[in-house]
């Protein structure tokens, strides 16, 4: 891998304020909030959380909010049928995969699966990230875990490494994770340029949603039922929801990008909040919005 820029602490403090301005919007959907209120709610004037919203996605928040109506996501679920199907067709040609491209996705065979991490060193640690401190832990073989904090406590994050490789021997070492942040997470629209190996450890079905999750372009959202059908399972959404609530590194393997057939965002196990936010930021590195209607 190449040399990794340092991750700021900003960057998780920026996060902090604007996931609270995301709560404060949809809990006060209907009364249609202003722009200057919104950055009341944050303790902000109008001016500085322009800035936060520059520094942080490159974008004003009223161009950001728009990215988080039911209507883009109609738009998006619209733009995106039956885009797993012509992805695998087109291979790794679309501009939109470019994140995607730099992810290698290595699952562990039938024994090592049986041996539930047994003679496996783990390194991992805590680092800031552009959607908050996050658990990061990587094998010799590639990242095995990707956890956003949101007040877990390291005992926590340590069980949560445990229930997935039972055997495995942990080390923690903060500062080798920040460095592995910093290709994790992009740093002003430049992605990592050598591969990210992921290591993942699952049944054989999610071994095949979690495939397919790392199809879904940058800045695209899909259904359960587009997942299903993909996989050759079109009668198992149920099923796909409960083996993306499994995934074990979210952002990488990108199941936030995975949204009812309404145009809702759903659940998501590291915050519904956090699930806007990813979204949001990505659809606005993807292109500029010019053409959606703010009901903000």
């Amino acid at each position: 891998m190449t040399d990794a820029k340092e991750i700021s602490p900003q960057w998780s403090r920026d996060y902090e304020i604007v996931e609270k301005a995301i709560r404060f919007i949809e809990e006060n959907y209907g009364a249609r909030p202003s722009l200057a209120r919104i950055a009341e709610s944050v303790n902000l004037s109008e001016f500085h959380f322009q800035r936060l919203f520059s520094r942080w996605v490159g974008i004003s928040p009223k161009r950001f909010l728009q990215y988080l109506t039911k209507e883009y996501a109609k738009k998006l679920l619209d733009e995106s049928r039956n885009l797993l199907d012509a992805t695998y067709d087109a291979g790794l040609s679309s501009p939109g995969r470019l994140h995607d491209l730099f992810i290698q996705c290595e699952a562990v065979t039938p024994g090592e699966y049986k041996l539930k991490g047994q003679g496996l060193e783990i390194v991992y640690g805590v680092s800031p990230s552009p959607f908050g401190d996050c658990m990061i832990a990587r094998t010799p073989r590639g990242i095995c875990a990707l956890k956003f904090v949101r007040g877990h406590s390291m005992e926590e994050l340590d069980g949560f490494l445990r229930l997935q490789w039972p055997r495995a021997s942990l080390k923690k070492d903060d500062t080798a994770i920040k460095r592995l942040a910093g290709l994790v997470f992009p740093f002003d629209d430049q992605w990592a340029s050598a591969p990210l190996h992921l290591y993942v450890r699952g049944t054989n079905f999610q071994i095949k949603v979690w495939e397919a999750l790392t199809k879904i372009p940058l800045g695209s959202t899909v259904t359960y039922e587009d997942i299903a059908r993909h996989i050759g399972l079109p009668k198992a959404a149920r099923a796909v929801g409960t083996a993306v609530g499994k995934n074990p590194i979210p952002f990488l393997i990108p199941c936030h990008r995975v949204i009812r057939k309404m145009g809702e965002f759903g659940n998501y196990g590291e915050g519904p909040d956090r699930k806007k936010a990813l979204i949001g930021w990505e659809a606005a590195k993807k292109n500029p919005l010019t053409d959606i209607r703010s009901e903000i």
